[in-house]
């Protein structure tokens, strides 16, 4: 019984993060300005790899195998930072050449 729990928490995890995903994505082609879609895409994917992150931890083997993964979440999150706020400088170095 507990392990039909644990797999139907971790299915539902994982598809709250696709149904992040899916929002990120539809939002970074939807929003007007590269500020907004940075901002949708970085927050919601962000998000939804946390939710996806969650789930397949709660299939782990092992602690080791829940930091791996807690590991990789953090990498992403602060190579999805870096890279929002350089394309987010580049974008408004741009603006500011047209003035």
């Amino acid at each position: 019984m507990m392990e039909l729990v644990m797999n139907g928490a971790s299915m539902g995890l994982v598809l709250m993060g696709l149904v992040f995903f899916a929002a990120g994505s539809i939002g970074m082609l939807r929003f007007p300005d590269v500020y907004t879609r940075l901002h949708a895409l970085t927050k919601a994917d962000n998000l939804g790899l946390g939710l996806v992150v969650a789930g397949v931890a709660l299939q782990a083997e092992g602690v080791p195998e829940v930091f791996k993964l807690i590991l990789i979440w953090g990498l992403v999150l602060a190579g999805g930072a870096a890279g929002c706020h350089l394309v987010a400088q580049r974008a408004c170095r741009r603006e500011s050449h047209r003035l």
